[in-house]
């Protein structure tokens, strides 16, 4: 038996591709595997997810590298560097050559075997009552942002904030925040329409990363089979992780539009305006990374050699082209 814990419900689009992984698991391992799953935070944190996953809080569970507090710089920053990717297949892709080509991914992710990364819709903006029209709306606006896109708001005249999305209802409800930066499907799914009445799309690109794994000390309790029956079935659950978040973002937009909420798109030249300073900016933090003693630059080049070439579909294993 294996625990598996996450921050979300059982209902959630995450949790529901879960349940489906955990099934097929059980299935073909003709019982030998089994799992206990512990949801909405009853176990696993949003923050601290890794460490609770290296130090046995459970054995499997939904990680989020990009709200670490410490310890995933890489993991964190690089999933900014994805500017102009086109879907989360490509997502995925990218992250895979990166992982592959670069050491510091295995080095933040030590104690842990990666069990499938995660891509995403690309965020737009939720917010409560002010719309965003133009890029100068964003002046002024405390909004809940991923870290990659903190400094580009910052430039724009916003007051960015980072906080696991499993708050941000409770702080959109309360005022205090005036937004948030989330894909279409949280209308729905976090019933953010409840707590917000404009969204407009402005594309974030957004990378991908590692975001389900089992602890070492778990991976090594197991046979050989079972451990290569769990590698193997990463792509059923990155296919079905795909599945929901597709469906979701329909889905949240159906339900905004039958909830009163106004949607927008930002002009073509602003988008064009605001690409160019987001990825200006992940230049930026990839240079800063040699603070730490990660040298980031390289990654970001990679990664933008991916995307602008479609290149990363043909990455073999060690993350050569």
């Amino acid at each position: 038996m294996l625990t598996y814990a996450s921050p979300y419900p059982p209902g959630h689009p995450f949790s529901r591709a879960d349940r489906e992984w955990m099934a097929a698991m059980e299935r073909a391992s003709g019982g030998r595997i089994a799992f206990r799953p512990y949801w909405s935070g009853a176990l696993l944190s949003s923050d601290m997810s890794m460490e609770e996953i290296r130090h046995g809080v459970a054995d499997i569970g939904l990680i989020t590298p990009i709200y670490a507090k410490g310890g995933a710089h890489l993991l964190r920053v690089q999933s900014g560097f994805y500017g102009g990717v086109r879907d989360i297949a490509e997502q995925i892709a990218v992250y895979d050559c990166l992982a592959g080509r670069f050491p510091g991914f295995a080095k933040e992710l030590h104690g842990l075997h990666v069990l499938a990364v995660q891509g995403g819709n690309f965020p737009g903006v939720l917010t409560r009552t002010r719309p965003i029209r133009h890029l100068e709306d964003f002046k002024g606006l405390r909004l809940r942002a991923q870290s990659d896109a903190v400094d580009v708001l910052k430039e724009l005249g916003a007051d960015p904030v980072n906080m696991p999305m499993s708050e941000v209802y409770s702080a959109l409800a309360k005022g205090v925040i005036d937004g948030v930066i989330a894909p279409a499907d949280t209308i729905k799914s976090l019933h953010f329409s409840e707590v917000a009445k404009h969204f407009t799309s402005i594309r974030f690109s957004r990378g991908a990363y590692p975001a389900r794994a089992i602890s070492d000390k778990a991976w090594r309790r197991l046979p050989q089979d079972l451990r290569d029956l769990l590698s193997d079935g990463r792509r059923t659950w990155e296919a079905a992780l795909n599945r929901e978040l597709l469906q979701a973002e329909a889905d949240g937009i159906a339900f905004g539009r039958e909830n009163g909420i106004d949607f927008a798109s930002l002009p073509p030249e602003e988008q064009a305006r605001f690409d160019g300073l987001y990825n200006r900016d992940a230049a930026r933090q990839a240079e800063r990374l040699r603070s730490i003693g990660i040298d980031g630059v390289p990654v970001f080049e990679a990664a933008q050699h991916l995307i602008t070439t479609g290149s990363a579909g043909r990455c073999t294993r060690g993350g050569k082209l």
